[in-house]
């Protein structure tokens, strides 16, 4: 970068020390002792961030700070303070005044330096004309000859000797690229390469493993651990370079704003009443990496989020005089700037009382403050990992709605020129990316959700006799849950198919399938009495697979909601409209209240109470998404307690 960092401190070792850092991350380290001093060096050249202490032997250094937001010339400077000062009163004075980031003494330099890279990224700071590639290698002579020959060929290159300094790098400098070494000491090329994939900020960056070996073997290994290629370190350098221009010609360019890192700069906020266990607390996290920053009550907590709402996770002591855990978690979680902020509450209750009471404030997980450090920080890694999840989906869900409205504009626009109708179709409901993501989440939570199921089942079966009667129950109710999750996720894989799935049309009989479908309910259901009346001739052309696929599930939900009628009927038919004829299911069950009919076919929607009628909410989806993808519509009318009608069209395929 070659930016210009001025350092106003008057300690000596502070401003080396800071300097040293920032000039092996590439910037331009001016260090000054006084405010005088820094007023010459700004008058001297552009500066693009200043590290400001408050205690000066000229001043104040927030006086300093005014002056640079007042002036034209400094007005949009990045100015970081870093202070001995860390109560919450002076970091609100200081943030007030305009400071973008507050850091107390003792600080991490690397912390210092990752946000100051992060916030220069931020603003659009000026970015390198040539990609930047990571070398991973614990070789100093070959990671030094791939150095020269990546500059060489107008690469940046960045190195690194371990495959945990390595990470460490990827997450500060964002490269263009990584070439690892398969082999290393501690964590293994491999293992790097699933840390950056598993990271949604890196997830995209082109991976290519060395490795020394010669059998198919390590092509596999390397491709088994998501490298997009892999390079025999006997080869030539310059087949190194032709394989890394090949996965940077492939690599789709990075859309939108960017994910922060896991590895990135984080900022905890701990708030607790008891000086000693706060300053514990923060001793603990600062151990870390985290920046802490310490409060003493929830009014000083919600006073500081006033002003700097870019806190990555809050602890929150349940307990506290004046404004309690429970009050101040509540008005963080109704305000929208910091809602999503990870919440832990800590108390020093061990019942199960004050768990459910701080659950229910709002907070997103609960710890005893009587748990280990290292339980905690496990804790707060495992929120950061979900807000970050979180974040990445909401991201993707943006830009493809983004996409999905101009594909639609582009569609209505071609249509109206060559039909000039003036009709809109609902908008394409599909995205490959979504798909892939959607199916990706899905198939990886049966993993754990198989290690609760049958753990949980040994469990029974091995001590279920020497449990209390409550032990037992809690038990079941674990099973249960995660035989739920299991339906949640199966439903969620078979949404996804049917969006991924190739179409292949052809001459299909509904009354055949149809017949099908209810003699299985019949058969898995031998007690209820249900009139099922399905019409001769119902043909179509469709894909097979996916039209079972919709009937399966119009019929299984006929069959569940007409569940409290004696008899149950279902019809299935085919009427006429004036825009042609539609199929139709129609029972005589619960129905619903048109009122919410648009919520109808929306994932996860329900229209009546779990006890009343199980599900998971995906059927309709489904359903909507398989007519959708044979271009017809899908429909329903229905009175509460008289029963529901399901239409659906199936259109000729487009010759």
């Amino acid at each position: 970068m070659n930016e210009a960092v001025l350092i106003v401190d008057d300690s000596i070792t502070v401003r080396m020390d800071l300097a040293d850092a920032l000039s092996a991350a590439g910037f331009r380290a001016l260090p000054c002792a006084t405010m005088a001093d820094a007023r010459s060096a700004l008058a001297r050249e552009p500066i693009a961030v200043m590290i400001l202490d408050v205690q000066l032997p000229d001043g104040d250094g927030v006086d300093l700070l005014k002056e640079v937001r007042g002036a034209p010339e400094t007005h949009g400077m990045i100015v970081v303070m870093l202070s001995t000062r860390t109560e919450v009163a002076h970091r609100v004075r200081g943030l007030r005044t305009g400071a973008d980031e507050y850091v107390g003494k003792p600080y991490d330099a690397a912390y210092v330096v990752s946000r100051i890279r992060e916030m220069l990224r931020a603003r659009g700071g000026p970015h390198e004309r040539f990609t930047t590639v990571l070398v991973i290698d614990d070789s100093p002579t070959y990671r030094e000859q791939l150095r020269e020959a990546l500059e060489t060929a107008g690469y940046g290159a960045i190195v690194a000797g371990t495959g945990e300094e390595g990470l460490r790098m990827a997450a500060d400098q964002q490269p263009g690229a990584v070439i690892v070494d398969g082999v290393l000491p501690g964590m293994d090329g491999p293992t790097v390469i699933r840390r950056l994939r598993l990271d949604a900020a890196s997830r995209g960056v082109p991976c290519l493993l060395l490795t020394a070996s010669e059998g198919t073997e390590a092509e596999l290994r390397a491709l088994d651990a998501g490298a997009d290629a892999f390079v025999r370190k006997q080869d030539d350098i310059s087949i190194v370079l032709a394989k890394l221009r090949a996965v940077l010609r492939a690599a789709a360019a990075p859309q939108g704003t960017k994910t922060a890192s896991l590895l990135g700069p984080k900022k905890i906020l701990a708030v607790d009443d008891s000086p000693t266990y706060l300053h514990e607390l923060g001793n603990a996290l600062r151990g870390e990496g985290f920046d802490v920053v310490l409060a003493r009550s929830g009014e000083e907590a919600l006073e500081l989020l006033s002003v700097q709402p870019s806190i990555d996770c809050i602890l929150l002591d349940l307990l506290m005089p004046g404004m309690g855990g429970r009050e101040a978690c509540r008005r963080i979680k109704a305000a929208p700037v910091v809602r999503d902020v990870p919440l832990i509450m800590l108390t020093a209750l061990e019942d199960r009382e004050a768990m459910i009471e701080g659950l229910a404030a709002g907070a997103d997980d609960y710890i005893s403050k009587s748990a280990p450090f290292e339980v905690l920080r496990a804790r707060v890694r495992a929120q950061l990992r979900r807000k970050q999840f979180e974040d990445e989906t909401r991201r993707i869900r943006e830009e493809l709605l983004h996409k999905e409205l101009e594909a639609a504009e582009e569609r209505a626009a071609r249509e109206i020129a060559e039909t000039r109708a003036v009709l809109l179709l609902e908008l394409e409901r599909k995205n490959e990316e979504l798909e892939a993501f959607s199916y990706s989440v899905a198939h990886d939570l049966r993993a754990p959700l198989r290690g609760i199921d049958g753990f949980s089942e040994a469990l029974l079966q091995d001590f279920g006799e020497a449990m209390t009667p409550q032990a037992r129950h809690y038990l079941l109710r674990v099973r249960a849950s995660a035989e739920r999750m299991r339906e949640l996720i199966d439903d969620l894989l078979l949404l996804s198919r049917v969006g991924r799935a190739d179409l292949s049309r052809g001459r299909v009989n509904l009354t055949d399938i149809a017949s099908q479908v209810l003699a299985e309910l019949r058969r898995n259901d031998p007690s209820r009495r249900v009139v099922g009346r399905v019409e001769e001739g119902l043909t179509t052309e469709a894909d097979s697979h996916l039209i079972r696929v919709a009937l399966e599930n119009l019929l299984g939900n006929a069959w569940k909601f007409t569940s409290k009628v004696d008899p149950g009927e279902i019809h299935v038919g085919t009427v006429q409209h004036a825009l042609g004829a539609s199929f139709f299911v129609r029972d005589n069950g619960a129905g619903f209240n048109m009122e919410y009919i648009e919520k109808l076919f929306r994932p996860f929607q329900r229209l009546h109470r779990e006890r009343d009628f199980p599900g998971t909410g995906i059927g309709l989806a489904t359903v909507h998404r398989v007519i959708d993808r044979h271009g017809g519509r899908v429909w329903a009318e229905a009175e509460v307690g008289h029963g529901a009608t399901f239409f659906f069209t199936i259109p000729p395929a487009r010759r």
